[in-house]
């Protein structure tokens, strides 16, 4: 397989070939390192969302809108599949680099260039790492990277200055509430490799979600966007063995399922990292096994998520 970091950056270049249509800034920071905004001070857009996911798994990932309903109203969904769910979801789409500076940034990093690092578990059980003069790294965050930022990513990503990219979102926009909506199978795929399953041993990962609804309330948005996942999130995999953990794959399995995430984060104090991982897992996995067994598990909540999104 080729650098992921290399596949991303066609995909940035791409997003600011095409800024105006797609609603997006991009610009060069003093050190060289380009920030390309997505929906922090930028409008964004679907398509911009779309593109983002894209991005975040470098790729390797089909993704896509399509119509679907929530409480029997129609709404929009983001579809994603993909045939490499191990390095596009662990390596690179999932939200492991905690962004947090003496001069008050804080963000979450998600991307290939994770994959540069390689100090997260994902690496290791995957056995993947890369290796590139390019690193992106897209960060959720209400505000904008900096020089600081940038340097701390080429620094541990082992790059120039000028090889670091950093697509850069709210939770609270449209381009945030698409890239999330994009994560129903990263986080069924994680929960196999929290349960103990091989992550090569998934061949292949769909997942669908609604698309949460735009507020600028940041707190609320990120409440709306976990619980499109967790209540609405449906995951379909293709594995290679057999196992008897498949219950633990969604949401269902919490202790404090059926509560809105508004209330997990506000009981968290609103630090991410404080809530346990356990805590984020799509509402319902099918678990197709090559030549064995086919399990469902879990199911939605669409009168919770009507609440959270506020129908009338």
């Amino acid at each position: 397989m080729q650098s992921i970091n290399r596949t991303a950056i066609e995909l940035v270049d791409e997003a600011l070939d095409f800024a105006g249509e797609l609603n997006v800034v991009g610009y060069e920071l003093d050190n060289g390192a380009t920030v390309v905004d997505f929906g922090v001070e930028a409008g964004g857009g679907v398509e911009a969302g779309l593109l983002l996911a894209e991005i975040q798994t470098a790729g390797l990932a089909n993704v896509r809108t399509s119509m679907g309903e929530v409480a029997g109203a129609p709404r929009a969904y983001v579809e994603l599949s993909t045939d490499h769910p191990a390095v596009s979801l662990l390596c690179s789409q999932k939200a492991g680099w905690e962004l947090a500076f003496e001069n008050g940034f804080e963000g979450l990093g998600s991307g290939p260039a994770r994959a540069l690092v390689g100090r997260e578990t994902e690496f290791e059980r995957v056995g993947y790492y890369d290796s590139s003069e390019f690193a992106t790294l897209t960060v959720e965050s209400t505000a904008l990277p900096d020089v600081t930022v940038a340097e701390h990513v080429a620094e541990l990503s082992e790059v120039e200055p000028s090889g670091v990219f950093l697509p850069t979102y709210a939770t609270g926009s449209m381009a945030g509430s698409v890239a999330t909506a994009a994560r129903a199978a990263e986080l069924a795929v994680f929960r196999l490799l929290e349960i103990g399953y091989e992550p090569t041993d998934v061949l292949h990962a769909s997942g669908r979600a609604p698309i949460a609804p735009v507020t600028y309330d940041e707190d609320r948005a990120m409440g709306r966007t976990n619980d499109a996942l967790a209540y609405g999130g449906e995951v379909h995999l293709q594995v290679a063995r057999d196992d008897d953990r498949f219950e633990g794959l969604v949401s269902t399995a919490r202790d404090d399922y059926g509560t809105p995430f508004v209330e997990i984060f506000e009981a968290a104090d609103w630090d991410f990292y404080s809530i346990p991982e356990t805590v984020f897992a799509p509402a319902t996995v099918t678990v197709d096994v090559v030549d064995g067994p086919v399990y469902t598990v879990g199911k939605t909540d669409e009168e919770l998520l009507a609440a959270s999104f506020g129908y009338r």
